[in-house]
């Protein structure tokens, strides 16, 4: 039978009515048919198979040869090197470099620069960047300046995580000195990179602007029960003192890949079957996309032992970040408090890594409740997906044509919101609503007001699973104090270079990239025999009955790996809580059950004065000011009532702030902030005093013209929101026979306002 019979059974002159899928009724014209399918199946498969064997062989090649050159990065844009961490008082392996804008693209120094941050958990150098459709490409075609911290391989003898820490201070440093005219910059520190980053700002907050923290755990121990088991690692293995002896083993170095096979277990399904069938199943079309991701994925580094013994002990075990119980190396607390720029949260429901709880739980560790928190001027804003991977969150080219063009278009609008938190939401644009003015995109972003209790209901730990947390911190010092009394010394005698480097080398996740490799005389055939399949590929039809058999036993394969994962995690779950959450054990570990193991971190007498001393300075500016502070009111008045900033209102506010205001971006921050308490203490109050802001008749017009301008820039207004303007129009309504007498600015440097052209456009 010809080719194309076979291939379409249809186009025979058999009629097409077989009883069985893909072959026809007739007898003989079924064992034909299946002999042709099975044939055509099989000289594929063997095909598919030669060509998978030899992608791995390219794959352990180029994990050989990246990881043999310590300042190896998969970093994709051109860069210089500014600084070297190097050359510190103190030595890192981490950089700076100023990235170079690709041909065509035209960077305005005067804007805010945005500064990203390489994420260094167990994968090599350059991931924050290793794509065009990324944090770094958004903000390049926006015209920001870019600079990227970036990380060596190897660390530096001696190395510690704070000396990391304090060592980027340098680098932000740098940056604000090469834009002297511009915003502080735009931080983005990707997974551990996030906290890392955020630590900065609590020691430094002078100089940053928003921090966005992409799949960051800054509260690690919070979840629910059955879900994201990776939290409960710690307390299986017994505490971090497994830690301290692999780095032994290690001759004080920690391999990452063991972070990564971490990662890799928590989804056996795909680390085992899925991510290798998908691509032997499309190996014609996908080969180039899994080299490009493994060639960062298998780029392992190493750590300092003493350098992730103090995340592990203080972070992931002791969960104290969150809590304000780390200290700098020069005893200043690390309080995320003293952040006073916005800190941006991108966060997803299918993270297995940093899901929201972890994510997000630092919140409510921190503050009573909303009031608490606009008291301490804080603004948070937090963007949740429904669905994509950690790993996505940062490097998926479709996040960044979504959440992270977002992010950098509206970096300003974001730095300028009101103390408060929100939810950024974003919806499609309207198909008959054309690009251009204030839609950015293809995405209309809007900033809801949300309370604390939004935020336990994406999953907060129970006081009792709180206290078996608390139980594994005091057994993994016990028996890390154990270890290093008893076990240590021994191990240390023992270790030597030369047995670290065979455990290096015989690590199962790095031996399975170097065991297909040219080093493996085994493979030495594999490029020839592979260039002559590529040669004489057939693939078989789509159509190939043997390929939907193949697909059944691939589901079949991954529903047994998921049925294994969720019976692992079931027990794991209970083993812990079973163990952890004894009162017996609790009792022996020094736990009572009266004590509260996570109460909320004291207010110091300073950030106390400070937070009475802003109220008062609230409270006074309730009648003083002008044009500026009252259009400022009053869109903040309106806009409140349905609890939601649309990103084309408030960048028409930030059109008016230019053009009508003439402020600075920091003179316009202050300005919201000021009216925003003003409001929130006295609200009634603050809108009668409108009509003394704004006496003259022509300046009250405009200002309800602008008003109403730019609240409609998002959208025809809701009932609410006309309720509102209407009373504005009441409270604005001069007197027949009244004189108007201007009233000056409050704020020092705008002169008294006169009457503005009415409309705001972009």
């Amino acid at each position: 039978m010809p080719t194309e019979a076979r291939s379409n059974p249809s186009s025979a002159m058999e009629p097409p009515d077989s009883e069985v899928p893909g072959f026809p009724s007739q007898p003989t014209a079924v064992v034909g048919s299946f002999a042709a399918s099975w044939q055509d199946y099989m000289v594929d498969a063997v095909q598919r198979g030669v060509l998978f064997v030899d992608l791995l062989r390219r794959r352990g090649n180029e994990e050989i040869e990246i990881t043999s050159r310590p300042f190896a990065t998969v970093l994709r844009f051109d860069h210089e090197v500014l600084m070297n961490g190097r050359s510190l008082p103190r030595p890192i392996n981490y950089s700076l470099s100023r990235i170079l804008p690709p041909p065509g693209v035209v960077i305005d120094p005067c804007k805010r620069p945005v500064v990203v941050v390489d994420p260094r958990a167990g994968q090599g150098p350059g991931i924050g960047g290793f794509k065009t459709e990324s944090e770094i490409g958004d903000a390049l075609h926006a015209g920001h300046p870019v600079y990227f911290i970036g990380f060596g391989a190897i660390p530096e003898p001696g190395q510690q995580f704070l000396d990391v820490v304090e060592g980027q201070v340098t680098f932000f440093e740098r940056v604000v000195a090469l834009h002297p005219n511009a915003s502080r910059p735009f931080a983005i520190g990707n997974c551990q990179a996030g906290y890392q980053t955020l630590m900065v700002a609590m020691l430094r907050p002078d100089l940053f602007g928003p921090c966005l923290v992409p799949g960051s755990p800054m509260s690690y121990w919070q979840g629910v029960r059955g879900k994201n088991p990776m939290r409960y690692a710690g307390g299986m293995a017994g505490g971090s003192w497994l830690t301290a002896m692999t780095s032994d083993l290690g001759n004080g170095k920690f391999d990452g890949t063991w972070l990564v096979l971490n990662f890799d277990m928590l989804n056996p399904a795909y680390w085992l079957w899925g991510k290798q069938y998908e691509v032997y199943a499309n190996i014609d079309t996908e080969a180039v996309r899994y080299l490009e991701f493994e060639k960062w994925w298998g780029d392992f580094i190493e750590m300092n032992g003493d350098e992730l013994q103090f995340l592990v002990d203080n972070l992931f075990i002791g969960d104290k970040l969150a809590r304000n119980q780390l200290r700098s190396l020069d005893g200043t607390a690390f309080d995320l408090r003293n952040i006073k720029s916005p800190i941006i949260v991108f966060t997803s429901l299918g993270d297995n890594i940093s899901p929201p709880p972890q994510s997000l739980g630092w919140i409510l560790d921190l503050y009573r409740d909303i009031a608490d928190l606009r008291a301490a001027g804080q603004t948070i804003v937090y963007a949740l997906d429904d669905k994509i991977g950690h790993l996505a969150i940062f490097v998926s080219a479709k996040v960044g044509a979504k959440q992270d063009e977002e992010f950098v278009e509206l970096m300003d609008v974001i730095d300028c919101l009101p103390p408060g938190l929100y939810e950024m939401v974003l919806s499609p644009r309207p198909t008959d609503l054309p690009r251009g003015g204030f839609v950015t995109g293809d995405w209309i972003g809007r900033f809801e007001a949300r309370t604390l209790d939004d935020i336990r209901a994406l999953g907060r730990n129970s006081p009792d699973d709180d206290r078996a947390f608390a139980a594994v911190a005091r057994l993994s010092a016990l028996n890390l104090a154990i270890y290093r009394t008893c076990l240590q010394p021994l191990v240390r005698a023992l270790a030597s270079p030369p047995m670290a480097n065979l455990a290096h080398a015989m690590n199962p996740l790095r031996l399975s990239y170097t065991i297909f490799a040219d080093k493996n005389p085994g493979m030495a055939s594999m490029p020839t025999l592979a260039a002559a399949v590529t040669a004489a590929r057939r693939p078989m039809a789509a159509d190939n009955p043997f390929l939907a058999w193949q697909r059944q036993v691939s589901d079949q394969i991954t529903t047994a790996l998921n049925s294994y994962r969720g019976t692992r995690d079931r027990v794991t779950e209970q083993m812990f809580f079973g163990f952890y959450g004894s009162p017996l054990v609790q009792a022996l570990l020094g736990l009572t059950s009266a004590g509260e193991v996570r109460s909320l971190p004291a207010t110091s007498p300073e950030m106390a004065a400070e937070q009475r001393g802003r109220m008062e300075e609230s409270a006074a500016r309730l009648q003083t000011g002008g044009f500026n502070e009252a259009l400022t009111r009053a869109v903040l008045y309106v806009v409140g009532a349905g609890r939601s900033i649309d990103q084309r209102s408030a960048l028409a506010l930030n059109v008016a702030r230019r053009r009508l205001m003439h402020l600075s971006l920091a003179e316009f921050k202050t300005l919201v902030r000021d009216q925003a308490f003003v409001l929130h203490l006295e609200r009634e109050r603050a809108v009668d005093a409108l009509a003394a802001l704004v006496p003259e008749a022509g300046a009250r017009t405009d200002l309800l013209d602008q008003a109403a301008s730019i609240v409609g820039a998002g959208g025809p207004p809701i009932a609410v929101e006309r309720d509102r303007l209407a009373r504005l129009t009441q409270v604005l309504a001069v007197p027949a026979g009244k004189p108007a007498v201007p009233v000056a600015s409050g704020r020092p440097g705008v002169a008294a306002p006169v009457p503005q052209p009415r409309g705001v456009s972009p």
